[in-house]
Order: structure tokens, then C-alpha cells, then sequence
């Protein structure tokens, strides 16, 4: 688990380090009159998960957490069946995206990761999958003018678009 931890920490900081390289040939600042720049938030979320690697390593030296004083295996055999569900999922998932996409396969995804692998209530599970989907339209298309990948579902967002833009 030690090893594990360490090395998923340096691969992690070494991508967050990539994108806010990438992100930042666009602006990554506050453009006045028109808001983030484009490189803006994908910037500042890869600069975040790279200052929470390096404290994953800082913890790791200082063997300050369970995990790094850990002599475990990295995965016991009944938790390789649950990754495996969560990876073929998340795959499926991203498939998805382009046929029906963002609002409804993320929606399904959490719905299944939800009721079925964490085991919450279906009024759980329904509220935050209804939710999620909801509240991502509106920051991404509306606030940000950000356009999602819809997929063949897209018709069904033009009265959005009338009406809101």
C-alpha cells in the first residue's frame, strides 16, 4: 500500500502538471467583460489535485497517514471485483457520452454507482442523479457558455437554449 500510494501520487502530480501546462495556452485569468478564460478552470482544478499530490507525498515522507505506514497489499482479491464494475461502468459511461450524452449517461452512471455499489436509498440516488445533471447544464451552458456533448439528444435542448439564451 505504501508503494502504491507513492507512485499513484507522482503519476497523478506529473498529469496535473501536464494539463495546467496545456491549460494555460489559453487564458487562464478573468477576462473583463466576458469572465474566465478558457484555460481558467481547467488550470486552477489540475493546480488544486497537484498541491493535493504533493501533500499526499509530504504525508508519505513523514509516514503521517495509515496508508503510509502501511505494509498491506496494494489490493486485496474482493476489492479487484469492485474496481473492475467501477472501470467497466466509468467506460461505459464515457461510451455513452456520444450517443446520448453528458446529461443523461453521467445521470446513469451515478444512478447505478450509487444505488447499486454504495448501496444508498433510491431517494438518494434519484435526487442526485437528477441533480447533478441539472446543476452542471446551468454552470456549463448557461453561465460559462459552455457547450456539453449532447449526442443524438440534442433536440431536446433547443427550448432550453430559446429560452434561456
Amino acid at each position: 500500500m505504501r508503494r502504491a500510494e507513492l507512485i499513484m501520487a507522482l503519476v497523478l502530480a506529473v498529469f496535473s502538471a501536464y494539463l495546467m501546462w496545456k491549460s494555460a495556452e489559453l487564458p487562464i485569468g478573468w477576462i473583463p467583460g466576458k469572465g474566465p478564460g478558457g484555460g481558467a478552470f481547467p488550470f486552477w482544478l489540475a493546480a488544486g489535485m497537484f498541491g493535493c499530490c504533493v501533500w499526499i507525498v509530504v504525508r508519505w515522507i513523514r509516514r503521517s497517514s495509515p496508508v503510509s505506514n502501511s505494509t498491506e497489499r496494494y489490493m486485496k482479491a474482493d476489492m479487484r471485483r469492485i474496481v473492475i464494475v467501477v472501470a467497466c461502468s466509468l467506460a461505459a459511461m464515457i461510451g455513452s457520452i456520444h450517443i446520448i450524452g453528458v446529461y443523461f449517461s453521467v445521470p446513469l452512471f451515478l444512478l447505478f454507482y450509487m444505488r447499486f455499489l454504495g448501496a444508498h436509498r433510491w431517494s438518494t440516488s434519484l435526487s442526485i442523479g437528477l441533480l447533478t445533471p441539472v446543476v452542471t447544464f446551468f454552470f456549463f451552458e448557461i453561465a460559462l457558455h459552455i457547450t456539453l456533448p449532447k449526442g443524438y439528444t440534442e433536440p431536446l435542448f433547443y427550448p432550453l437554449y430559446d429560452w434561456f439564451m
